[in-house]
């Protein structure tokens, strides 16, 4: 049996790197982290033991760069090397490089990577153990095959998951653009655009079983994760156990699960997917195996007390599983919520910024994993997912009261998080009593996004301004005529107003409450007899999960930005981003709602469509420009009445 690994080269970033070097701490292994320059200063660079430069900020520079890793592994001793989830986790080049170079990769071999990376092999082979599976059909005939089995189709990148690419096309009259679309995010996320076709089924339920194998031919399950709280197809919550498996139901599905690993001469920790009728759970059918940790390991980790990490790096050193299937035990209950940067009220668009002001819950139940801290700037670039949220409860209520508890007490002031939305979500009734589907958070979302600011948030936001233009006392003593108290002669004090504004919103112009108490981290303001608590940082409130970016508003600069561009012909940048695509050029005529420009930001794409019918005017940006929120992108001049009666 080979010993225990000296030192382990992480080949990731963010939460997931953190996560992993603690366990390696925790082993006493030595942790090597590689970033490009976007992350110099990451948390996961200053956590680890060693830190390896390997490019420039886009990741097929540098995360995705497997001689750029390699090399880093070589230079620093590592003798094995950790993918995380994400980049290269589930490619089989690079699992092959590594062994090529001497250096053992923590996952699955090669083979068992690439057969079930081929979704429709995968299929194929795990129909042959025994496994029930979706019909769909791979490149080159996805487009017949879409056809043949009639629309709802679900597109799929064939060389990845995590719900990048993925489409749901209803209109089979939109297939081929929706898989151009599919295709440019395949290749964005893991460099190959190769993609499979599905059927969809209406209303289901995503259950996936955590695997464990070893070399010694030993192989178990770990129970499941209910992952069918989605949006755009990527999970947002995850629990363990799921309320609609029955004890023989897990068996059965896990058995299967086990078989699906044979089926592919698995060693590791890997994850069997199923897609589940919720009114007949019993007709489960095997979706794809992700051949690696999963972003919800936590919460098979809380209810089983194992460390899948460690065993994941215990199997890769030789060692064999030290429990067999009977020992295994599920205690209690756990879900994770995963913290994105998005903006739920400019439709979960991704956002950017720098981290001004964090807090992530530890203890009493909770456990944040993440790859954040104060100062942290997040950019475009990369995946929008920050951290997770996960906690443990004797039960599902317990754990579900405590997980929005905890949403409450998260903080990330500076970027846009969709943590208050996750915390609405998980008080939806359909959610409290476990009346799950996967299309549950799109059907609902707009119902769990508040409409406007609240009234005490303004209040607050005033507040702060007031507090701003407070003198400091000299010599102990302040001018009373310097205080902006609002005196006049004669007359009741006049409260200061301050005009303000929340990007996307109208201004409003709003008085400072005078009793309220302000800090460089905290505001308190009391409306309508309420007292309100905020944290702050800056130009930032946050409260319950929620923030607001409350800005200064300068009518005079408005009004010249608006009379250089009319505001409805102006096209701006909705998210921080890259443009991949221009389909037009200054000049062109177009019609309303004609597709224009595309933006990529976080692996995501958005459609820049003409707002209405007229004449390019302006264009600056070509593709590849990386633009900033609400940077200007171009100019539509609205068509002329008489041509349009012409």
């Amino acid at each position: 049996m080979q010993q225990m690994f000296d030192t382990v080269l992480v080949a990731n970033r963010g939460e997931i790197a953190v996560r992993v070097i603690r366990t390696l701490r925790e082993m006493g292994v030595r942790s090597v982290a590689v970033y490009s320059d976007a992350d110099a200063d990451a948390r996961h660079v200053r956590e680890a033991d060693t830190a390896v430069r390997i490019g420039p900020p886009p990741a097929a520079e540098s995360y995705l760069s497997v001689p750029a890793l390699l090399d880093a592994a070589r230079r620093t001793g590592a003798q094995a090397v950790h993918p995380g989830y994400g980049f290269l986790a589930e490619n089989a080049g690079f699992a092959r490089a590594c062994a090529d170079a001497g250096l053992v990769f923590i996952g699955p071999s090669a083979s068992a990577i690439s057969l079930m990376g081929d979704k429709i092999r995968a299929k194929e082979t795990v129909k042959a153990a025994g496994v029930p599976v979706v019909p769909g059909a791979a490149d080159p005939d996805i487009v017949e095959a879409a056809r043949e089995l009639g629309a709802p189709v679900l597109l799929k990148p064939s060389a990845g998951g995590g719900g990048k690419g993925m489409r749901l096309v209803r209109d089979l009259a939109v297939l081929e653009e929706e898989i151009a679309a599919a295709r440019r995010e395949a290749r964005s996320s893991f460099g190959d655009d190769t993609l499979l076709v599905e059927r969809w089924i209406d209303r289901p339920r995503h259950i996936e079983i955590q695997v464990l194998a070893d070399a010694h031919g030993n192989v178990v399950h770990l129970g499941e994760r209910e992952c069918s709280l989605q949006r755009r197809h990527q999970k947002i919550i995850e629990e363990a156990p799921s309320v609609l498996l029955t004890p023989e139901l897990r068996a059965s599905m896990g058995a299967a699960a086990v078989e699906a690993a044979r089926s592919c001469g698995y060693v590791g920790a890997g994850t069997v997917e199923f897609i589940v009728p919720g009114g007949d759970p019993s007709s489960y059918c095997f979706m794809e195996m992700n051949t690696r940790l999963q972003v919800e390991h936590p919460v098979t980790e809380l209810i089983t007390g194992l460390d899948l990490v460690e065993w994941q790096l215990r199997v890769a050193a030789g060692e064999p599983l030290g429990f067999a299937q009977e020992d295994v035990r599920l205690d209690g209950w756990a879900i994770e919520a995963r913290i994105c940067a998005e903006d739920p009220a400019r439709g979960f668009l991704p956002s950017g910024g720098t981290v001004l002001a964090l807090h992530e819950p530890q203890g009493g139940g909770a456990r944040t994993d993440s790859g954040l801290s104060e100062g942290s700037e997040v950019s475009s670039l990369y995946d929008p997912m920050l951290s997770k949220v996960i906690v443990h409860g004797p039960d599902r209520p317990t754990a579900l009261r405590r997980l929005r508890a905890a949403l409450a007490r998260t903080v990330t002031l500076g970027v846009p998080t969709n943590a208050g939305f996750l915390r609405r979500l998980l008080a939806h009734p359909d959610v409290v009593t476990g009346d799950l589907d996967t299309g549950l958070v799109e059907r609902d979302a707009e119902s769990l996004v508040p409409r406007g600011v609240p009234e005490e948030v303004y209040a607050a936001a005033a507040a702060v301004r007031l507090a701003g233009l407070a003198p400091a006392p000299r010599d102990g003593w302040t001018d009373p005529f310097s205080v902006p108290s609002g005196w006049r002669l004669g007359g009741t004090p006049a409260p200061t107003a301050f005009p303000l504004r929340v990007p996307g919103l109208e201004p409003v112009t709003v008085g400072a409450p005078a009793d309220a108490a302000v800090s460089d981290r905290s505001v308190t303001v009391a409306v309508d007899g309420v007292t309100h608590h905020f944290h702050r940082a800056g130009a930032w409130l946050g409260r319950d999960g929620d923030s607001w970016h409350v800005l200064d508003h300068d009518p005079v600069a408005a009004a010249l930005s608006g009379a250089r561009h009319g505001g409805a012909d102006t096209l701006a940048a909705p998210m921080p981003g890259t443009v991949t695509v221009v389909k037009v050029a200054v000049g062109d005529e177009v019609e309303a709602g004609q597709s224009l420009l595309v933006v990529e930001a976080m692996k995501m794409e958005h459609v820049i469509s003409a707002p209405h019918a007229g004449t390019v005017t302006e264009l600056d940006v070509t593709p590849g420009t990386t633009v900033a929120m609400d940077q200007v992108l171009a100019v539509v001049a609205p068509r002329e009445e008489k041509e349009e009666q012409a």
